[in-house]
């Protein structure tokens, strides 16, 4: 089975040689026959899904059974070795109202020392405009023992643009030449399962013997595909087993009624839908295999929502059941119960072969007969094969129900009563916390008011301190002041006083003085006229009076001069004495003045 896989994808490839076997010889090579059907033996998948539903239920829409679209034939190329041409080509086979040829090229197709075969739809130039073939198809070159024939399989949509489809290294020529190669003749077997397929949902692709020859080949395959998806499934459901509690709280805080809309007849549409998309890939050979499994799996699941057929011993009971009335699925257990049975450790059990097949007995080379102990064997290995494909569909169909029905309908029921609880917690802890806020605003607030009022106190407190300071202060500076003045004053007046007495002294001088500059004066006059009545007669009258004025001035300058020119000189503080003095002499000068004009008044 690995090295078929290696050598599906190592050397599956395009012809790419059409314009080269279109212009092949119109007479075909070899002879063509059909191959022979093998004993029915019978199937868990063949009952289940030959089964009619009495609703019509996943029953094919375009009316042809797979095995109406299937075909095997055997090409017998004789004197292989001594053919030279470049190509050759079978008879056309109608498989699935199709024409096909099969293709080789004996000397290789691009490529040396390699035989290339090839599968090529007939006249595809005279088809209609965007036609187009799906097709499953095995070829085979039998070797002289049949049990290591060299067989390769694949799927393909052939085309307008790909109407061949194969091997370019199909096996190296060598190999073909020798043990491949029974009495000088090659062997070629051939066998194509046209695929009508519904991508909508999951349908029947393959014949079943067909089938069973490929579910020995690929069951490995599919069953790590479906375990693959069942993990990715039971991983995107984890938050069932972290918040467990919570969802079953709020599962029993429900009424029947509200857990019967969440859990029972979810529409079916979209779920086969998905299963169609998630499994159904045009380039993987499993595909086939696949959908045959999970459309067994749903028509198990309707005949059991139906209350008719039976579990095989030991499987576990399905979580999830189908009403094919009304195209939905429905819980077969309460949501609790199936969210306990995703927790199992394993979703797929493993399987174990009661009875292994002998040595050699895989593959195509069941087909090729045996010994009745080794027919025996195949037949329980087949049963027991699709018996497993069957319970992996079921078990894939109801992990992709359950993933459907828990994201789409319980958690976002779910989600949303958590918002709801989230939502009016949030309210309460805001109405909370604005009680809160209001009443530490109120604290701060009456603090602030406490703190005001005291500051205020305080600087009330600081500002008639700080009066009584300043009054202090004033009544204690006024007093250094009054002291400083008192001090300062004392000398001034005792300055003063002594200003005073020299005054007082001084005045009484100038009186003196005054009273003798009178004397001195009329004394002087006297003389003054005895000597101009004697000098009168040798002057004239104006000679006589201009000598007698200048006579007198000299003398009274004479004469005041010790009295005025003796005195200091009048200071800030002297200040009145100066001006009695003033007015002394102003007096004297006056009274000088009157003496001389009385006197000249007198002479005359």
């Amino acid at each position: 089975m690995t090295s078929v896989r290696r050598v599906l994808l190592e050397t599956l490839a395009p012809a790419g040689g059409g314009k080269a076997h279109d212009r092949a010889a119109a007479n075909p090579d070899g002879t063509l026959t059909v191959t022979p059907d093998a004993p029915d033996w019978g199937s868990p998948i063949d009952q289940l899904s030959a089964a009619d539903s009495p609703t019509g239920f996943l029953e094919e829409e375009h009316g042809s059974h797979p095995g109406q679209l299937f075909g095997k034939f055997t090409w017998r190329i004789d004197n292989f070795a001594e053919i030279s041409k470049r190509e050759l080509r079978s008879h056309q086979f109608e498989v699935g109202d199709y024409k096909w040829y099969i293709l080789v090229y004996p000397q290789g197709c691009d490529v040396c020392n390699h035989l290339s075969l090839f599968l090529c739809v007939a006249d595809y130039d005279k088809l209609l405009p965007g036609w187009s073939h799906f097709a499953q198809f095995t070829i085979a070159v039998v070797n002289k023992d049949p049990k290591k024939s060299k067989y390769s399989d694949t799927l393909h949509r052939f085309c307008k643009k790909e109407h061949d489809w194969g091997w370019k290294k199909f096996m190296e020529r060598g190999k073909v030449l020798g043990a491949f190669s029974v009495g000088g003749s090659l062997l070629i077997k051939a066998q194509v399962q046209v695929i009508l397929d519904r991508p909508c949902r999951p349908f029947r692709c393959l014949d079943a013997q067909y089938r069973r020859e490929l579910v020995r080949v690929y069951l490995t395959n599919v069953e790590a595909l479906c375990r693959r998806f069942c993990e990715e499934r039971r991983q995107r459901l984890a938050w069932l087993r972290a918040e467990a509690a919570g969802f079953a709280a709020w599962w029993r805080s429900l009424s029947s009624e509200a857990q019967q809309q969440l859990t029972q007849r979810v529409p079916g549409g979209p779920i086969l839908k998905g299963l169609a998309w998630q499994f159904f890939n045009e380039k993987e050979v499993t595909s086939s295999l696949v959908m045959d499994a999970l459309f067994c799996g749903c028509k198990q699941l309707e005949r059991l929502g139906r209350g008719q057929g039976g579990l095989p011993e030991g499987s576990v009971p399905p979580c999830v059941v189908i009403d094919g009335a009304s195209a939905s699925f429905s819980f077969a257990l309460d949501a609790l119960a199936v969210v306990g049975q995703l927790a199992a450790e394993e979703w797929l059990p493993s399987s174990r072969d009661a009875k292994p097949l002998p040595l050699g007995a895989e593959g195509l080379s069941l087909r090729s007969g045996g010994c009745d102990e080794l027919s025996e064997a195949r037949r329980d290995a087949l049963q027991r094969d699709e018996a497993r494909l069957a319970q992996l569909g079921r078990r894939s169909v109801e992990m992709f129900a359950l993933a459907h029905i828990f994201t789409e309908q319980l958690e976002r029921a779910y989600r949303h009563h958590q918002a709801e609880v989230r939502m009016a917690d949030l309210i309460a802890e805001e109405e909370a916390a604005g009680r809160l806020q209001d009443a530490r605003a109120a604290a701060r607030a009456a603090a602030d008011r406490e703190k005001r009022a005291k500051k205020k106190e305080r600087q009330k407190a600081k500002k008639e301190a700080e009066r009584s300071k300043r009054d202090a202060e004033a009544a204690e500076n006024s007093k250094q002041q009054h002291e400083r003045h008192g001090e300062q004053q004392q000398p001034q007046e005792q300055a003063t006083a002594r200003l005073q007495q020299q005054e007082q002294q001084q005045q009484t001088k100038k009186a003196a003085a005054a009273g003798c500059s009178i004397d001195m004066a009329a004394a002087g006059a006297a003389a003054a006229v005895g000597l101009r009545s004697s000098s009168k007669s040798k002057l004239g009258p104006a000679e006589q009076q201009q000598h007698s004025f200048a006579g007198f001035g000299s003398q009274m300058a004479a004469d005041t001069q010790p009295m005025f020119g003796g005195l200091p000189a009048p200071s800030k503080a002297g200040g009145a004495a100066a001006a009695a003095s003033g007015q002394l002499e102003d007096l004297a000068g006056f009274v000088h003045m009157n003496m001389i004009d009385d006197l000249l008044s007198g002479s005359e």
